[in-house]
């Protein structure tokens, strides 16, 4: 594991409004909300037959949450490539569904107000259970189109070869 050194002239935390998404080796075109990622681990309570009258706790089984990504609705099909190859409409019997490449790795960047990339995050073996390709439509609505897809996955961790960027500091004339 890589060693951590701590910016010391850093006390704010990171925003959420700076990060891009990454799947194919490819960023992601107009990504403007991505969920948290979370996970979950079951509580196991057990005693012995010889313990007091309480209950000891054990992790169970662990569960990671789906992501949602968002974006506005343009002319780039990505989204709907990839929530086609889980089911494909019209694709006749027997190939609604490319098993062989329907799960994707995804990688999550976050950066810094400058702009520098301060952390990432891998998430494993994701596949579209949700697409949304067109919003309800409202003519009286003053709002931008957005598209979904939510993704299942089977894990994720942090990228720790990202090291915490040196930040920049502007001279004063």
């Amino acid at each position: 594991m890589a060693e951590f050194t701590v910016n010391a002239t850093r006390f704010d935390p990171y925003k959420n409004f700076k990060f891009r998404v990454k799947w194919d080796g490819k960023y992601v075109a107009g990504i403007s909300k991505v969920t948290s990622l979370k996970r979950t681990t079951e509580v196991v309570k057990h005693r012995h037959g010889g313990d007091p009258s309480t209950s000891r706790k054990s992790p169970g089984r662990t569960e990671f949450e789906a992501v949602t990504l968002s974006r506005g609705v343009t002319h780039d099909v990505e989204f709907e490539r990839w929530a086609n190859k889980v089911w494909n409409y019209g694709s006749g019997l027997g190939a609604e569904t490319s098993l062989k490449d329907f799960r994707k790795d995804i990688i999550i960047e976050v950066y810094n107000e400058a702009g520098q990339l301060a952390q990432a995050y891998k998430v494993f073996r994701c596949w579209v259970s949700e697409f949304e390709s067109l919003p309800e439509l409202d003519a009286n609505a003053n709002a931008v189109a957005i598209q979904t897809i939510k993704l299942e996955n089977e894990g994720w961790e942090r990228d720790y070869s990202v090291a915490e960027p040196t930040e920049p500091s502007f001279v004063e004339p």
